[in-house]
């Protein structure tokens, strides 16, 4: 049994955070009914590159959940969703801060519903602060939470990480909050509410970056491919035109890296056997491990590294990645049959349980294809369910 098999979930999240989360919950069992309007469903089916008319990207977001479309504007259709959430475990929803209020279906009036459930709220700014009603998109979170100042080379402009890693991060802390709550619950038997701000979780990653300026008044500045006041570690060009990245900066590592690279000179320098003296004088150390680097292509400078056990790699292209045999041998990279017989190569579940592992159970749905299932198993009749469909409220591809 999957370990999260008999958790209830209703999403009612959009494109990317609360999605996210949800299938992550889903890829280890839980029932995860998702809301999405009717027609059009969530945007994100139409993001990026489509396959006949629907985004590949929706077959990861979307696996091993089921698709419910209904009108959230109108009445009966919020009345179904407090059916469903009067027996679920979890709600998820990343809609700007009022919608659900809006809709009826504020929290409070949902756990006196439901005192068990736990709602996990994403939002740009969260639910609260001078900031909650302003629309947040994960890029402009990024920013805010700090990371797209250091995203840059020095001197030029801060460019933004090439996927939406501020909403993922976001949903990560969501999942993370979820599972705090549930372990909470088995001594309460009491839900609560979980409020997550975009740029709260980039910024919950940033490491030293307050405390830096806080203490010595130090604004960190982007440092291109280095990772400043840690040295050595940054790439270099190789002879073949490629990139190897290295990370010398562990104290043994460095010694080793500079043997290898027949700088025994640095290797024994006692003023560089710690970081703080080799941050002093990282420009030197970038100068001869380059110069090294562009003698050799960058396999051959891989080999070398490995063989002394020195921490490096080279710049993967997805291609790069569908091709890597630690990535097969791991399970990275799982293959699904298409609803017309194609195959298609998708991310494997992450993380690995020993026990109890997750697993791609099923494909994304199309619009409201469970619709009709979920509405009889709250108890609606046939005629009921055509009616809702007739009128617009419920919805069915």
């Amino acid at each position: 049994m999957e370990p999260l098999a008999k958790l209830k979930v209703i999403e009612m999240g959009q494109l990317i955070a609360g999605p996210f989360a949800a299938k992550t919950l889903a890829d280890f069992g839980a029932d995860v009914i998702k809301i999405e309007p009717p027609k059009v469903g969530d945007a994100l089916r139409k993001w990026r590159l489509l396959k006949d008319g629907t985004s590949v990207w929706w077959q990861v977001q979307s696996r091993n959940k089921r698709s419910l479309s209904l009108d959230l504007k109108q009445a009966e259709a919020q009345d179904i969703v407090r059916t469903l959430i009067s027996e679920a475990d979890i709600l998820i929803e990343n809609f700007r801060p009022g919608t659900l209020e809006g809709w009826g279906l504020d929290p409070e009036r949902l756990l006196e519903l439901n005192p068990k459930l736990i709602i996990l709220r994403i939002s740009g700014y969260g639910q609260t602060g001078p900031y909650r009603d302003k629309p947040g998109f994960g890029v402009v979170a990024e920013a805010m939470g700090g990371l797209r100042h250091l995203t840059a080379e020095p001197g030029r402009v801060p460019v933004r990480v090439g996927v939406s890693i501020g909403d993922t991060l976001a949903s990560l802390h969501g999942v993370i909050g979820i599972l705090l709550a549930l372990q909470e619950r088995h001594q309460s038997g009491k839900g609560q509410v979980i409020d997550i701000a975009l740029y709260e979780a980039v910024f919950n990653c940033m490491e030293s970056l307050l405390p830096e300026y806080s203490a010595f008044g130090e604004v960190r500045q982007a440092g291109g491919s280095a990772l400043p006041g840690i040295a050595p570690s940054n790439a270099y060009l190789c002879a073949d035109g490629g990139y190897v990245l290295v990370a010398g900066n562990g104290d043994s590592i460095f010694k080793r890296l500079m043997d290898m690279i027949g700088r025994n000179d640095l290797a024994s320098d006692p003023a560089l056997e710690s970081n703080d003296g080799r941050v002093a004088r990282v420009a030197e150390l970038d100068q001869a491990i380059g110069e090294w680097a562009k003698t050799m292509t960058t396999d051959q400078a891989l080999e070398l590294l490995d063989s002394v056990a020195v921490p490096a790699g080279k710049i993967y292209t997805v291609a790069d990645i569908a091709n890597d045999p630690h990535y097969k041998a791991r399970g990275n990279i799982e293959t699904v049959q298409m609803q017309d017989g194609a195959t298609l190569d998708v991310p494997g579940v992450i993380p690995k349980l020993s026990r109890t592992p997750g697993s791609i159970k099923t494909l994304a749905p199309n619009i409201g294809e469970n619709t009709d299932a979920i509405l009889r198993g709250i108890g609606l009749t046939d005629d009921q369910v055509a009616s809702l469909k007739a009128r617009g409220i419920a919805f069915t591809q």
